[in-house]
């Protein structure tokens, strides 16, 4: 057996097989396992320094899932954009495929835990009903993978949707959404990497949310990936007591670029029920983002954004930076606080003026 395998068939799937280190009464806990699915590999486990720590909270159950009543069961409206299950068609020219129902962790502040690691989320029929979808729909240019995690899915499994995609010639992009090179690095295996190559464009979207989730592990994971060719972008979920911090997503993002990863999204958490206790204010990621600004590069700067209630589609956030003047001006500040006209008063040819009257 692989060594990504038996890690994962060593996951922790009930609270009292938990170390006893990590205090937990599971009584409660049992109850919220039995509706939001619990488990934890050894190696992302291992990452646990103490109870309560940004690792912990975002894998070991907490009874505020089920008593608290906030949220929406699906807060995206992923199923009503469902032409045939498993596949949502929001945007116009790409679709979210969902191949795989398990994850190597599930974590607690998940879109998806309506459904992820239950059975019957995606079985054969689905994948091939998806499949089918994109192939008479011909204006799908980008596909996005995702689940639970399609990495999780056998070389071969993995093989067949990959070439069914690639033989659809209006499907110009395949993404892969995955934690694993977060939350189980052991499986991007040389023999994954030759897999995914064959496919390009090709991209891995991938999933950290603290530095302290970069080890030595997980950076060969994505070097190995970037070694490959395959473009690797990561999405940050932002939550309370976790990672909520300006100094905490500034480090994440420098570490993430050290292993050839680019930040993309920093996303507002969503609206999931069961999850109201990581929610954090809009607030609190317009000032993340805004002490970040020029305090780092911009390979540094990902997109704030909020994946809007109801399938409205993603909103791009960011702080106040521009005030228009009466005169047609603006007055920018910079990351010092620091407010400037422009155009300065000595470039008049620079006004809309000019620009109006087509010059």
């Amino acid at each position: 057996m692989s060594k990504w395998k038996k890690l994962l068939a060593e996951s922790v799937t009930s609270p009292g097989d938990l170390p006893g280190h990590l205090g937990l009464s599971t009584g409660e806990l049992d109850e919220v396992v039995r509706t939001y699915p619990m488990r934890i590999n050894p190696y992302f486990l291992g990452l646990i320094k103490r109870k309560g720590d940004p690792i912990y909270a975002q894998c070991i159950p907490d009874t505020r899932e089920i008593t608290d009543p906030s949220g929406l069961e699906d807060p995206l409206d992923e199923e009503a954009r469902s032409p045939v299950p498993g596949l949502t068609h929001r945007y116009p020219d790409r679709v979210l495929f969902l191949v795989s129902g398990r994850c190597a962790v599930y974590c607690r502040f998940c879109n998806r835990k309506r459904k992820v690691g239950k059975p019957g989320m995606v079985s054969n029929t689905t994948i091939e009903a998806g499949l089918r979808y994109i192939r008479d729909h011909h204006e799908i240019r980008d596909v996005l993978l995702s689940g639970g995690d399609p990495l999780l899915l056998e070389n071969n499994a993995l093989k067949r949707i990959l070439s069914a995609l690639r033989a659809m010639r209006h499907v110009e992009i395949i993404r892969i959404g995955t934690r694993v090179p977060c939350t189980l690095p052991q499986r991007v295996t040389p023999a994954l990497t030759d897999l995914l190559k064959k496919y390009h464009p090709l991209y891995v979207v991938t999933h950290f949310n603290h530095p302290r989730e970069i080890t030595r592990q997980s950076a060969s994971a994505c070097e190995r990936l970037a070694d490959a060719g395959i473009p690797v972008g990561s999405q940050t979920v932002l939550l309370r007591g976790i990672n909520d911090r300006a100094l905490t997503i500034r480090e994440l993002m420098r570490k993430l670029l050290t292993i050839r990863v680019r930040p993309y999204y920093l996303f507002q958490a969503d609206l999931a029920r069961g999850t109201a206790h990581f929610w954090t204010p809009l607030d609190t990621g317009l000032r993340v983002l805004d002490q970040i600004h020029g305090h780092t590069s911009g390979l540094c700067a990902p997109h704030f954004a909020v994946d809007l209630p109801g399938g409205g589609g993603k909103v791009p956030m960011l702080p106040d930076y521009a005030e228009k003047t009466e005169k047609g001006r603006w007055i920018l500040r910079n990351y010092q606080g620091k407010k400037t006209l422009y155009p300065p008063p000595e470039a008049e040819c620079f006004g809309e003026g000019r620009h109006a009257k087509g010059e």
